[in-house]
């Protein structure tokens, strides 16, 4: 771009550009912009030599934008927009609020509505930070933490620090009970089921999503079939359709299992806790990363739903 027509393009021509664009007038944006008609015309005419294209067609009635006009238009808004939100955004950076912040929440604890409502909460406190969300299967947590970019995540596996980057905090466990449809073989058999009774049935498992780090098998026994399916919901789907069998987070077990969609059974060897951490950043934290830190401490009830399959410590 020559420096003839970087100059050209400053706030003010922007500014002109966009108003006769969005209401389709010279007179209107002369009002608008407090110009004459005359002057506004001229601005025009000299943005569109800088550029060499057409950037309206006029006629006696009306303006409208030409395929050059309609193209910088898109342009424009953008860089304008941006220009009206650079000082805030400046300001956020001064005050040591993430510019863009990514969190990642473990499958397991993954809530739609929680997640609409806690977006909503952090765009009006931090409206200028850009928020991803990301779900995560088991190893595939700290895959995202490790490798994508992700400043704080709800649910990593374990207690402890995978990385010296890296700090945790505990939350609790996930603790685990053993469900098949009612119309199951093993919904009326009696006393413990041992392997050898449930080998026979493919375990329904969601699939681990690393990329980097190797994937991680939540239950199966040796010899067994596994049914994968992407998420903890089309994993209850599963269990309630009779097409396999495993184990789901306590208390949905026992809200399914009160619903009578699902039974709960005992068995000879059961599948361990699963201890969860809260996992953040230790250089380069910023406000937010504190104040969901905060929040997840204090079990505040925007934050709470997340945490319902959790067993908290003691």
């Amino acid at each position: 771009m020559s420096e003839s027509l970087k100059s050209r393009l400053g706030q003010d021509e922007l500014r002109t550009f966009l108003a006769v664009a969005r209401l389709r007038s010279f007179s209107a944006a002369a009002d608008l912009l407090h110009k004459s008609t005359s002057a506004i015309s001229y601005r025009i005419k000299t943005l569109e030599d800088s550029v060499a294209a057409p950037l309206f067609q006029r006629t006696t009635r009306s303006v409208t934008l030409t395929p050059s006009g309609e193209y910088l238009y898109e342009k424009a808004s953008q860089i304008f927009d941006w220009l009206q939100t650079l000082p805030d955004e400046l300001k956020q950076v001064k005050e040591g609020i993430e510019p863009s912040f990514n969190l990642v929440i473990n499958n397991l604890l993954y809530d739609s509505a929680s997640v609409a409502v806690l977006l909503a909460h952090l765009a009006e406190r931090f409206p200028y930070t850009a928020i991803s969300v990301r779900r995560a299967v088991y190893m595939g947590v700290w895959d995202q933490m490790l490798y994508n970019g992700g400043h704080l995540a709800l649910g990593v596996p374990g207690f402890d620090s995978l990385h010296d980057d890296f700090l945790t905090t505990p939350l609790g466990s996930v603790n685990w009970v053993f469900v098949v449809a009612p119309g199951h073989p093993l919904a009326l058999s009696q006393g413990p089921l041992g392997s050898d009774d449930l080998r026979v049935y493919p375990a329904i498992n969601v699939e681990d999503t690393s990329v980097h780090i190797t994937k991680r098998t939540a239950w199966r026994l040796p010899r067994q079939r596994e049914l994968l399916v992407p998420d903890m919901q089309t994993k209850i789907s599963c269990h309630v359709a009779g097409l396999g069998v495993g184990f789901l987070p306590a208390p949905i077990a026992g809200e399914l299992s009160r619903q009578r969609l699902l039974v709960e059974r005992p068995v000879v060897v059961g599948r361990l806790p699963s201890p969860l951490a809260l996992a953040w950043r230790r250089v380069g934290a910023g406000q937010i990363t504190a104040y969901l830190r905060e929040f997840c401490v204090a079990r505040d009830r925007i934050i709470q739903p997340f945490f319902a399959p959790i067993d908290p410590l003691i």
